[in-house]
């Protein structure tokens, strides 16, 4: 039986992906870690992992009569592939969903508690050993908007319900969820904003959420409310939400992503006294990779088998159905 080729694309400094050894026998697997080296592996390759989940290398070396089948990304969002040879054929695009979606939801409940505590207070009187006693916010009946109610935010919701915050989410339609209080149509945002102590946004990047937290929406927001930014950064129009958070109009923001990445070191964000900064690392827990390796395997046994993959992409609306 012929090997099948199987490509794994990395960044040039990032390690490789562990657990594929275990396709001895079943794949070829190489990899490619410069713009180069792709456009020498596609030619050859029939299953294409990415682990790069920012790359613009593939649009630029991508060639005609590709024999690329199956493309799995080792991450959620999948937009960086969704160049028109991909999305505009019969290959099918499957993701990381449920890897991360615990840890994402553990980082959420740290960064509520750590605004409903006051702990970025707390931090900076310790700093200045100054003893000044407050009072701080209950979780309990307080409202939760998490827009985007796929895996992560379902995971989210349930992390929160448990401590009695109300939660509804947002989704392309409305639906009845078991994890929701309710499940509100994308459309119902705006109307939403102004009850919410807490918005929280777990959704992929698509051209119907880029952009979507700018100054109007900002203003729509519960003065006093807390942002918090776990899907990706472009959704967030960056100086909209700095204008809201010196402002006081909102109390503060968590932020694991950013419309430029890395952050720049001259930002005026690291100066915000009410802004709590991570590397993009909200759902890394240790040996999230092995786990991500696992994932793959499993489902490269189903691809060999001629089972129906686990996890498949909608190319028309950028992530897995929830159906």
């Amino acid at each position: 039986m012929t090997e099948t080729v199987v490509t794994v694309l990395l960044a040039e400094d990032e390690p490789s992906l562990p657990g594929l050894e275990a396709l001895a026998g079943q794949a070829r697997v190489q990899e490619a870690r410069t713009p180069e080296q792709l456009k020498a592996a596609l030619p050859d390759t029939e299953v294409l992992v990415v682990t790069d989940f920012r790359t613009d290398v593939l649009a630029q070396m991508w060639p005609d009569n590709c024999p690329v089948r199956w493309v799995h990304a080792t991450s959620a969002g999948v937009d960086a592939l969704m160049i028109d040879p991909i999305r505009n054929s019969d290959i099918v695009v499957t993701n990381a969903r449920g890897i991360f979606d615990r840890g994402i939801a553990e980082y959420v409940l740290g960064a509520v508690l750590m605004f409903a505590k006051d702990t970025l207070t707390n931090l900076s009187l310790k700093r200045e050993h100054r003893w000044q006693h407050r009072e701080t916010r209950l979780l309990r009946d307080s409202l939760a908007v998490i827009v985007g109610a796929g895996s992560i935010g379902r995971e989210v919701a349930r992390l929160l319900g448990a401590l009695g915050v109300n939660v509804v989410g947002t989704a392309r339609h409305a639906r009845d969820d078991a994890a929701f209080d309710k499940v509100y149509a994308q459309d119902d945002l705006p109307g939403l904003l102004g009850e919410a102590d807490y918005v929280i946004i777990t959704a992929p990047l698509t051209p119907d959420t880029e952009g979507l937290f700018d100054e109007p929406q900002f203003q729509r927001m519960k003065a006093g409310s807390v942002l918090v930014n776990v899907g990706r950064g472009p959704i967030v129009r960056t100086d909209a939400l700095l204008a809201a958070l010196q402002s006081g109009h909102l109390a503060g923001a968590a932020l694991d992503v950013f419309e430029q990445e890395p952050l720049p070191a001259d930002h005026p964000l690291w100066d915000q006294p009410n802004a709590m900064l991570s590397a993009h690392m909200a759902g890394d827990f240790i040996g999230w990779r092995a786990a991500l390796g696992q994932q793959f395997v499993d489902n490269f046994e189903r691809w060999q088998q001629g089972e129906a993959l686990a996890n498949p992409v909608s190319k028309e609306h950028g992530y897995v159905s929830n159906a």
